[in-house]
């Protein structure tokens, strides 16, 4: 079992290596960031001692060890557009961005769990018809598309929900909240429903579909010959038997949401890393773009980390594979 997280553990190592050297490459090869800091009044003498104070005239290897050994302490250097460190910036809207991620996660699986189960069990019902035909809005129609449909229906005509920004917040520490007030919560249903919309049908289909392939499984049968009750057959044998997959999917889909945010953050003004990071794209701020990647990169890899790990616990083949 160690050897099995030692080797994840490199490769994820590995991974963040090449993904720091693309990022040093947007940082060192898009755009002149001299440009960027000064006006048009700077001498060249001047252009030329701030290009050798930020060791811009340092060789290559030079500078991608300094960014590498700098964006480890999470030192991202400052942004172009607010004059700020990148990371002060980054931490600001953290909280919103994981907040969103967070609650639309837990949404997508305390819905899109029972929906598969369900229809798994009872394909023919129409019911499980209603909630196919229903998730293929969700896996047809595009976020900002759906986001902007709820803003109509829900904050415009009908008034009952604010269409943007995050509402009252409350500072717990360094982190920020809007769990905490009713404004907050009120904000955060229709971006959450926006973001999680896709990942519930997956969820649901997913689900589904394992469902109805471990039904007609020989144990399955055997458990109903014993004469085991439904519930047991259903809760304790299947569903348990769909949990790798799962697990897999929605790991990964945690991560994707944190990382693809952004059209949600873009649709709904939410002050997260998503808005940040368009903000910077349209203003060609390199030192929040390169950021947004690494960091992006680094939940990508780590929850792929943790998956690896839960699917060894979950599955003795894979820690018997990794001991061979």
């Amino acid at each position: 079992m160690l050897a099995f997280i030692l080797t994840r553990l490199a490769q994820a190592v590995l991974v963040m290596a090449v993904v720091a050297l693309l990022a040093f490459a947007m940082f060192r090869f898009v755009g002149d960031p001299i440009n960027q800091l000064v006006g048009q009044e700077t001498t060249e003498a001047e252009r030329e001692a701030l290009r050798e104070s930020l060791g811009l005239n340092d060789p290559v290897l030079v500078q991608f060890a300094h960014y590498a050994g700098q964006a480890v302490l999470f030192d991202f250097g400052n942004s172009y557009q607010f004059k700020q460190p990148v990371a002060k910036l980054i931490g600001e809207r953290a909280a919103a961005t994981l907040e969103l991620s967070l609650t639309s996660a837990v949404l997508a699986l305390l819905i899109g769990v029972p929906m598969g189960v369900f229809t798994g069990l009872y394909p023919q019902s129409w019911v499980s018809r209603l909630f196919l035909g229903a998730s293929l809005v969700g896996v047809s129609l595009p976020t900002f598309l759906i986001g902007i449909l709820l803003i109509f229906v829900f904050a415009v005509e009908l008034g009952w929900l604010p269409a943007f920004g995050r509402g009252a917040v409350v500072q717990l520490g360094w982190w920020s909240t809007g769990f905490l007030t009713l404004s907050g919560l009120r904000s955060l249903v229709l971006p959450a429903i926006t973001l999680g919309l896709f990942q519930m049908t997956l969820i649901m289909r997913l689900v589904r579909g394992e469902m109805l392939e471990v039904m007609r499984t020989e144990y399955i049968r055997f458990a109903r010959a014993r004469g085991l009750p439904n519930r047991a057959i259903h809760f304790g044998h299947a569903l348990k038997n769909t949990l790798i997959p799962v697990i897999t999917i929605t790991g990964l889909q945690l991560g994707s949401i944190i990382a693809f945010a952004i059209i949600t953050e873009q649709v709904f003004q939410w002050p997260g890393m998503g808005l940040l990071f368009i903000q910077a794209v349209a203003n060609v701020d390199i030192p929040i773009m390169s950021a947004y990647l690494l960091l992006s990169s680094l939940i990508f890899v780590t929850i792929n980390l943790v998956v690896d790990v839960l699917y060894a616990f979950v599955d003795p083949r894979i820690r018997v594979g990794a001991g061979g």
